[in-house]
């Protein structure tokens, strides 16, 4: 096979040159340093030359990569030619109703859906959700909303949130049709179909009515797109009139709500990524007012759950005093009135170094537990009974038989005997399964295969390979790796290459079934998926070890990786790839500086790469937010030092840089478009080699991209052709592909 493009498209595409910004020099000084910024006027999106400068990149970009077209359609058809496209929810009951969506074959959006559930006394049997098959309505079916019917003549449209009265009359949705992430809610009456007059301009995510239908809470962002209001609308009444019911206004700290398990609180949560406060409202005392849990002057990250353990009025705490991993409390609510130190919390789950407890939710019978062990999340249940006491029963863990997996808990209702619990693996695709809760006479409790996403095609999960491998950073540590391929690869060292990583704000990159990437594993690419520091694979601290002054090791983690898979056996070093998006992005800008040598391709996704900058300017979206992410470059000196020697845009250098493509989407308010725009100028008339480095701007979407599926499939497979063509991996292994 081929490793290079053919001569015809190379000299075709060395002909074309890309499109080169003027410069305007512009100062940015802090801490006695001075960076001189010459790209910075592309920031101004209203400006007609910069739009024009922006098409002009996109013109480079599809000439450049004008023979990967036929790679590309033929990604998107086997996508598309994998997924069932009449594909529906598994319906999940709330109150009187089960809920679900359906998507219809040819259709971009979903169609939400419900019918009415029975309640005939056998508890198992009521809670099991009705067979929805593909294009057969059911009896009773009635539809919510019509996804599609409500995007027609709209450039974008996403919902941001529904939420449904406790007696099923009322529908409130809100809808997104620009891809800002601000959302026009609309109450409909499911009686009539009418739409109340009701309408709210401009909110953000989380919708819920109170108990007795009467009030809506919803959440509204400042300038700087941080949620920091909820507010109420009691039905029927100007919207003008709506009550704050709470206004947080520290920068730093986000505001959300939800309302309790068993519905008698809004719990509000006000948070950073380094503590918390929680403040309850009882709905059935609204005019008592907040009352809060533990205050942030604590300085303790933690949820607060309010239930009834036993009759009594108690509050489930899943907290991080004295325990970094964090750890389950029982705290009575007369004990809050003390100072911290003199409460009485009685443990449920106590702190482990291996274990990290990332959730803690109740039934009306059950504790549910989230937890996260040899960087696999999984669920844990314990009865009520007992709980906090001597007499506490073990917990149950529904058992799975791969080694590496995700399940996670999808939805749980308060009197439901089962939770549901969504599974992936790398190779099986998503299930849904229903957990009976253990009983006396089912002690084990019974996992209920409710449903498997069917993948066409003619799929099969044994042509395919996980095996967890790991990679030794500089400093020693052992970093987790997850190695997919084809299970005909030879291990000859011939193979094509691609390391795939994020390693940010304790997210984890866990196993999960991707359609698209068998595009990638059956043309013989071999994938790494590094689970480098600043991810939360291995706990708080793995987290810890990768942010602010210590952000580095997530670049040379993933360097290890690559190194790991470049002397693995698999794969000719010189034909390995990298791919990451938003912070991963700077990750991708990050190694492309420090080894543009190990890479034949960069592909950098909304790549937050000009990082200094954007943290430097507290006006922007996000900002302080940051700083406990990256440290607080504009008071702490260190801080912008360390961040200017590793942000891609400043440390961009004479080099030969490899293939690089950098993705975004102009109306992006996560990672702006000016951040890339800026990268590529700067690579460009820097680099010594003779790689294209290109950009992709999509002019319509948001940080996602485009907002239908078939959009953003085609996405995918521009960028898995960029990578499978630039390693000359384009062929399929013989008897892959689609049947």
């Amino acid at each position: 096979m081929s490793h290079t493009s053919s001569a015809p498209a190379a000299a075709m595409e060395s002909s074309i040159q890309p499109p080169v910004a003027k410069r305007v020099p512009s100062r940015r000084e802090h801490h006695g340093d001075v960076f001189v910024d010459n790209y910075e006027w592309l920031r101004d999106k209203e400006s007609d030359e910069v739009v024009e400068h922006l098409k002009a990149e996109n013109a480079y970009q599809e000439a450049v990569t004008a023979h990967q077209e036929p790679l590309r359609e033929a990604m998107f058809q086997e996508i598309k030619g994998r997924t069932q496209e009449t594909d529906l929810s598994v319906p999940s009951r709330k109150d009187g109703w089960w809920y679900y969506s359906r998507s219809v074959e040819g259709k971009e959006y979903s169609i939400q859906c419900r019918v009415p559930a029975q309640d005939t006394g056998d508890r198992v049997a009521d809670w099991t959700p009705p067979r929805v098959e593909p294009g057969v309505a059911i009896a009773g079916e009635q539809v919510l909303l019509d996804g599609n019917l409500e995007a027609e003549g709209q450039p974008f449209f996403s919902v941001g949130g529904a939420a449904v009265t406790i007696d099923g009359n009322l529908y409130a949705y809100a809808v997104d049709n620009s891809g800002d992430e601000r959302f026009t809610l609309r109450i409909k009456d499911l009686r009539t179909g009418e739409l109340l007059p009701d309408v709210i301009e401009n909110i953000f995510y989380g919708v819920a009515f109170s108990p007795d239908g009467t009030r809506l809470f919803y959440t509204v962002v400042d300038d700087s797109w941080r949620p920091y209001q909820v507010k109420v609308h009691v039905l029927g009444t100007p919207v003008t009139e709506d009550e704050v019911l709470y206004q947080e206004d520290d920068v730093a700290m986000w505001l959300g709500f939800d309302l309790a398990s068993d519905r008698r609180h809004l719990v509000l949560s006000i948070g950073c990524s380094e503590f918390s406060e929680t403040r309850l409202l009882r709905f059935d005392d609204s005019d008592a007012g907040l009352t809060t849990v533990i205050s942030r002057d604590e300085h303790i990250l933690y949820e607060a759950e309010p239930f009834l353990l036993d009759g009594r009025e108690t509050l489930l705490l899943t907290h991080n005093k004295d325990a970094i991993n964090s750890m389950v409390s029982l705290v009575d609510p007369e004990e809050l009135t003390k100072p911290l130190s003199g409460q009485h919390w009685r443990t449920v789950v106590e702190h482990s170094s291996e274990v990290r407890v990332n959730g803690a939710g109740v039934t009306s019978t059950h504790l549910v537990l989230s937890v996260r062990k040899d960087t696999i999340e999984r669920v844990q249940v314990l009865p009520l009974a007992g709980l906090g006491t001597p007499d506490q029963a073990a917990p149950v863990e529904p058992a799975f038989d791969e080694e590496l997996y995700t399940a996670g808990v999808s939805g749980s209702d308060y009197e439901a005997p089962v939770i549901r619990i969504g599974y992936t693996s790398y190779f099986t695709p998503s299930r849904v399964y229903d957990f009976v809760l253990p009983t006396a006479s089912v002690p084990g409790g019974e996992l209920l295969l409710r449903k498997e996403s069917p993948v066409l095609g003619g799929y099969t999960a044994s042509d395919y390979v996980a095996t967890r491998e790991w990679a030794t950073a500089d400093d020693g540590t052992r970093v987790p790796l997850s190695v997919l391929r084809h299970a005909s690869l030879q291990q000859d060292g011939t193979a094509a290459g691609l390391v795939y990583g994020y390693g940010s704000y304790e997210l984890s990159m866990d196993p999960g079934f991707g359609v698209a990437r068998l595009s990638l594993l059956d043309r013989g690419i071999v994938m790494v998926i590094a689970h480098i520091r600043g991810g939360g694979e291995l706990g708080r601290q793995w987290y810890e070890d990768g942010k602010k002054l210590t952000k580095k090791n997530t670049f040379t983690d993933f360097i290890a990786a690559t190194d790991w898979l470049a002397g693995s056996g698999w794969v000719d070093p010189s034909r390995i790839a990298a791919m990451g998006g938003s912070a991963g992005g700077l990750l991708m800008g990050a190694v492309a500086n420090m080894a543009p040598e190990k890479y034949a391709a960069v592909v950098a996704q909304v790549p937050f790469v000009d990082a200094l900058t954007t943290i430097l300017d507290p006006e922007l979206p996000l900002s302080a937010l940051e700083w406990e992410e990256w440290g607080n470059p504009i008071t702490d000196p260190d801080a912008y030092a360390y961040m200017k020697s590793y942000s891609p845009y400043e440390n961009v250098r004479s080099v030969a840089y490899p293939k690089i493509a950098a993705v975004t989407s102009f109306n992006d308010t996560r990672v702006l478009y000016v951040e890339p725009a800026k990268w590529v100028q700067a690579l460009r008339s820097s680099s010594t080699g003779s790689e294209p480095i290109v950009m992709k701007i999509e002019m319509d979407g948001g940080h996602g991209g485009a907002s239908g599926r078939y959009v953003q499939w085609r996405e995918r497979a521009w960028d898995y052709a960029f990578v499978a063509d630039s390693l000359g991996a384009t062929e399929l292994l013989p008897g892959a592909g689609l049947k």
